[in-house]
């Protein structure tokens, strides 16, 4: 019967175990000197090595003829610890024994010699999952066990472990595993198993693998299909996008193109690329962006993209940008396990990662905020005239990091009189009654242009600007359903091409305003540049 190769290829010695030199070693000189403690609580994420660990531990104290601290695996005794036929060598899942009867009757048998080996051994995985009644029964025989017994206790969540517990037992830490260490072991399963593994194909299971040395091997299981695996073969066993499709699928999010983001998708949706996988690719990659943006040279970062590929992207996306990004990526993933649409939530989250405006969380109000502060925005205008006296608007001339154009915040460089519809000259006085009729279909647009009492418009040769003391109105007007619409309407209705700009108004309204964005930023306790 065929056998999974994690099995088949599970550690028998503590040498054979890889990326835990600071345990095996430990426990290999303790056997050597016969310093051994009566019980242990091994500690880490699956698939490190945990139980492999307390298997080989079980034999090597009750091995005949150990060789440097590990089993020799030819006695009588590991022979029979390793079949199972051995019963002084019990391991026991505490998430279906986990009640006070299963560990009063463990007791009650603990306390009886070993009949074939030295060392009455109970292996107990997932011992966080033992009820307190049962920890309690537990905690009397840890404390004062008979010479021939010893526990090993295994565990992923240390903290539900009660303290009284852990102050009788030596801990080990068990560390996730390096993506190196992996791909050299699957590299090496590979070459006796006769399969061709690429070194661009191990990478990548490695990575996957997330540390867990189990987890790799069970990827690679279930790409041996053929003889031959790469990159291809994993990506399409594994149903993951490939580098090229999440970077482009990346660039259309950062330059805010929805229409190909949603295409990219839609096409790995058709070849059968799951949606959670790839949710969580998104991450990886939006993750590197921003450990690359704040420290280019991190040795956080994952690797999986080059330091070119990355720069490429990141000029586009300010750190700001990428804490929303990630903040949604992680919610859609959330909502991912819930939703009976998963094509849906995924497009959703795709739409929300294209358009802040769609997000009301905090990371997302400073994201629109800082895309204010430091975009211009530029199209054409008529040639309409300022009233006598007016300030003028000054837009900053600040590079916009971000692909998309938008509309930039422009402070006045002298107080004077508000700017109001009235500015249009006489042969004109119609002209905003005009720009608002070009409107009506356009609901939203014309509701704010024409409800709002915050809102003004002044003419100045080819510049139309409209301005308001409002910071979350001028959020709106900067986007780009806004800003079209109302470049088209004024063109339309002006029979002249425009430069649409916006502005903050004068005076109290101004300082209105900067109070406004001040509160709001304390409020977030984040600092914008």
């Amino acid at each position: 019967m065929y056998q999974a190769l994690y099995r088949k290829y599970r550690p028998r010695t503590f040498s054979d175990v890889t990326g835990q030199e600071h345990i095996t070693e430990t426990l290999k000189r303790q056997i050597m000197t016969g310093r051994l403690s009566h019980a242990y609580l091994f500690v880490g994420t699956r698939g490190t090595g945990k139980t492999t660990c307390a298997k080989i531990l079980s034999k090597a104290v009750n091995c005949l003829d150990p060789q440097d601290g590990d089993p020799c695996n030819k006695c009588a005794s590991c022979l029979g610890i390793e079949s199972g036929s051995i019963l002084d060598v019990l391991e026991i899942d505490a998430a279906s024994n986990n009640s006070v009867d299963n560990v009063r009757a463990l007791r009650e048998e603990a306390v009886y010699s070993p009949a074939s080996v030295s060392k009455r051994v109970y292996i107990i995985d997932e011992v966080h999952m033992l009820s307190t009644a049962a920890f309690n029964a537990l905690l009397k025989i840890l404390e004062e066990p008979p010479e021939h017994l010893l526990f090993i206790l295994a565990t992923t969540e240390r903290h539900k472990v009660p303290a009284t517990i852990l102050s009788r037992c030596q801990r080990f830490s068990f560390k996730r595993l390096s993506p190196a260490t992996i791909s050299a072991r699957l590299s090496l399963v590979s070459s006796k198993e006769g399969l061709e593994l690429t070194d661009e194909a191990a990478d990548k299971i490695a990575s996957l693998a997330d540390g867990a040395m189990r987890d790799g091997l069970s990827l690679l299981d279930q790409c041996a299909s053929d003889v031959s695996i790469d990159l291809k073969k994993v990506l399409e066993t594994i149903g993951l996008a490939n580098n090229s499709q999440l970077l482009e699928m990346t660039r259309a999010i950062t330059i805010r193109d929805v229409t190909a983001a949603l295409g990219i998708l839609d096409s790995l949706y058709n070849d059968g690329s799951d949606m959670a996988s790839l949710l969580n690719e998104l991450a990886g990659i939006s993750r590197d962006l921003l450990v690359f943006r704040l420290a280019a040279d991190s040795p956080l970062l994952s690797g999986n993209f080059s330091k070119d590929e990355l720069l490429g992207l990141s000029e586009g996306l300010a750190p700001e940008r990428l804490f929303e990004m990630l903040n949604v990526i992680r919610e859609a993933g959330s909502e991912l396990s819930r939703s009976g649409n998963a094509r849906l939530t995924s497009e959703m989250c795709i739409i929300r990662l294209c358009d802040e405006r769609l997000n009301d969380d905090g990371a997302a109000i400073v994201a629109r905020l800082k895309r204010l502060e430091s975009g211009t925005f530029t199209v054409a205008a008529p040639d309409i005239a300022m009233p006598v006296g007016a300030a003028v608007p000054v837009v900053a001339s600040v590079s916009k990091p971000d692909a998309s154009p938008i509309i930039s915040v422009a402070k006045p460089v002298a107080p004077g009189p508000k700017p109001v519809i009235e500015a249009f000259e006489p042969a004109d006085t119609d002209g905003w009654s005009a720009i608002l009729k070009e409107l009506e279909d356009d609901v939203s647009v014309h509701s704010l242009l024409s409800d709002s009492s915050e809102i003004f418009a002044s003419l100045e040769g080819n510049i139309l600007t409209i301005s308001t003391g409002n910071p979350f109105t001028i959020v709106q007007l900067e986007s780009a359903m806004f800003s079209d619409a109302i470049k088209t309407a004024a063109e339309k209705a002006l029979g002249r091409e425009i430069i649409l700009k916006t502005a903050t108004s004068d005076g109290k309204a101004s300082d209105s305003a900067n109070d406004k964005l001040d509160k709001l930023m304390d409020s977030f306790n984040f600092n914008v540049e």
